[in-house]
């Protein structure tokens, strides 16, 4: 009889968990449950409370609606026993986190907090705790902090310090009240097995803990807020779990909600980017991973622990035990696009669009791959929500350069194509330069899979094939393969997560490859990208920090006129 292992991906707007067929790697079925809260950016759920900028926001049982709709949908699609799943993993967006109490109640769930928004999800993309993370990153810089340079240099305002920091800064009430402040991947695998294990993952990559130094010393945090002084023993918790290890089984409880049998064996929880890895077979360095989705992430192992400029991190066994992983990341990809279609494009493309059965993305990537190299004459910078890798600032904006009274959507469409994929290039240089190899490259995510044009163009751009991969759902099968290691060969499952990739990890059998005309072009079209990176990223001109605290003055006076 065959056996089962499910995996739960997290995303920005929705979950979705894959059943998957232990050995052969086959996706037997899938549910997604869009969350009901959503990303909440500008009210808490009661619709009067405004939230300020840069603020991005979830609802905690919207992930618990996740897994009561999705794993029953996929064990009925299947037809599949609950006696035949051995394993169940699960990955999140990171750095997402919430403050609980002492019982793993979300401070948001309890009336007298609700209406504080500092007690509910922040969201990775939550960016308003700059002012924190710039702080954080003066200080580490003035005291020498050692930790600084494995994080490129600074630490972003997406990270865990800096958005536990604000909680303290704006609502010390909800500090006091919490008796733990940890990742939403943490709180879910809580849920489920009745105990808080923190991953190793985020706890390397978003929290500044180090597998042989631990996190920064006392001393820095006092230096930070007297009152973070004891931070790690009060919020946190140094006893840190390493993935592939098993977190526990599923309780009681943890069978109501999931209709999954009590004792079946639940995985370490991950990141979604880096449980990805595995699953288009990558066990070895020099092989980039990018997930695409709404950001992208990426991913590499190394054999030694290098110093990278503007990289999110490297962390001893923080993707593949024995090696070093390395993330870098751009903010805005997937959402750059949307933002466009949403707010750019005329009413007559929508009408086209829906004359011809497609929807308005597949319309511009028509129209766009229609265009030569450069044809546009267009430019344009990725920054619309910051920039994670090379500069680690949240507070750059966007660019477009080069428009007239003839440019077409589809011509600054493909510009913001373009812009991703040299910031794609950006990062693997900065990699090469620094000592980290980087010989192939692969992708994940929905965008990589369904959008030839784009996957065209970083192949060009990079001047690398890449290869795509196989499964429509990447992480959530790599978190069905890590919860298959969990479960153990004894039952049915794996002793390692690299014995689970060969056997189930895999990628498409085309690869793009770079075309050798289109790369001359693209390199005059980077050149000029990289002197644009330079110019607004690196202090030359400051124009975007100085738009957005006008911008930020104008709105509290507006707001200060209508409370008068």
């Amino acid at each position: 009889m065959a056996k089962y292992t499910i995996g739960v991906d997290y995303g920005t707007q929705s979950g979705r968990a894959v059943l998957v067929e232990i050995g052969t790697g086959k996706e037997v079925a899938t549910a997604v449950k869009p969350y009901t809260h959503g990303v909440m950016d500008e009210f808490l759920p009661d619709g009067t409370i405004k939230l300020e900028h840069d603020w991005a926001l979830q609802h905690p049982t919207d992930y618990l609606e996740v897994l009561q709709i999705t794993i029953p949908e996929v064990l009925d699609k299947a037809q599949v026993s609950p006696d035949d799943v051995i394993g169940l993993g699960i990955d999140f967006t990171a750095c997402t986190v919430l403050p609980i109490d002492q019982t793993g109640t979300p401070l948001c769930c309890k009336p007298e907090y609700s209406k504080n928004p500092h007690s509910y999800v922040k969201l990775w993309k939550h960016h308003a705790a700059q002012d924190e993370a710039n702080r954080l990153n003066e200080i580490a810089e003035l005291r020498g902090e050692k930790f600084l340079q494995r994080y490129g240099g600074k630490i972003s305002s997406e990270w865990m310090i800096p958005k536990v920091w604000q909680i303290l800064d704006e609502a010390p009430e909800i500090y006091e009240a919490a008796d733990q402040i940890l990742e939403a991947t943490d709180w879910v695998i809580s849920q489920l097995t009745g105990q808080v294990k923190r991953n190793s993952c985020t706890a390397g990559y978003k929290a500044m803990w180090h597998k042989q130094d631990g996190y920064p010393s006392k001393e820095f945090f006092k230096a930070l807020d007297p009152r973070l002084e004891n931070v790690v023993e009060d919020k946190l918790s140094a006893d840190i779990v390493p993935i592939g290890s098993k977190a526990g089984e599923i309780t009681a409880e943890g069978a109501k909600l999931t209709r999954l049998n009590p004792g079946t064996a639940v995985a370490v929880a991950n990141v979604d980017a880096h449980v990805a890895v595995p699953a288009v077979g990558i066990t070895e360095p020099g092989k980039l991973l990018m997930i695409m989705g709404t950001s992208t992430c990426h991913i590499l192992l190394g054999e030694e622990e290098k110093i990278v400029p503007g990289m999110c991190g490297v962390v001893e066994d923080g993707v593949i035990p024995g090696y070093m992983g390395y993330e870098a990341g751009q903010s805005c990809v997937g959402d750059h696009f949307e933002w466009f279609t949403e707010n750019c494009v005329p009413a007559s493309y929508y009408e086209e669009a829906k004359e011809k059965g497609v929807n308005i993305h597949h319309l511009l990537t028509e129209k766009a791959s229609k265009l030569n190299v450069g044809e546009s004459g267009l430019l344009a910078l990725d920054w619309w929500n910051g920039n994670r890798s090379t500069l680690v600032d949240a507070d750059l904006t966007g660019v477009l350069l080069g428009q007239t009274l003839l440019t077409k959507p589809e011509e600054i469409y493909r510009a913001l194509i373009e812009a991703t994929a040299y910031g794609t290039r950006m990062i693997v240089e900065t990699f090469r330069n620094n000592g980290v190899p980087v010989n192939e490259v692969y992708a994940a995510g929905g965008i990589a899979e369904k959008n030839a044009m784009m996957m065209q163009i970083y192949a060009d751009v990079l001047n690398m094939s890449i290869k795509i991969s196989a499964s429509s759902q990447t992480p959530a099968l790599g978190s069905a393969m890590f919860g298959a290691v969990a479960a153990g060969k004894e039952r049915g499952g794996y002793d390692s997560i690299t014995e689970a990739a060969k056997d189930m990890g895999k990628v498409k059998d085309y690869v793009y490859q770079p075309k050798a005309e289109n790369k001359v072009v693209y390199d005059q079209l980077y050149t000029e990208y990289a002197r644009l990176y330079d110019y607004f990223g690196r202090g030359e001109n400051n124009v975007m920090k100085t738009l957005k605290k006008i911008k930020s003055a104008s709105s509290l006076e507006r707001t200060e006129e209508t409370v008068c």
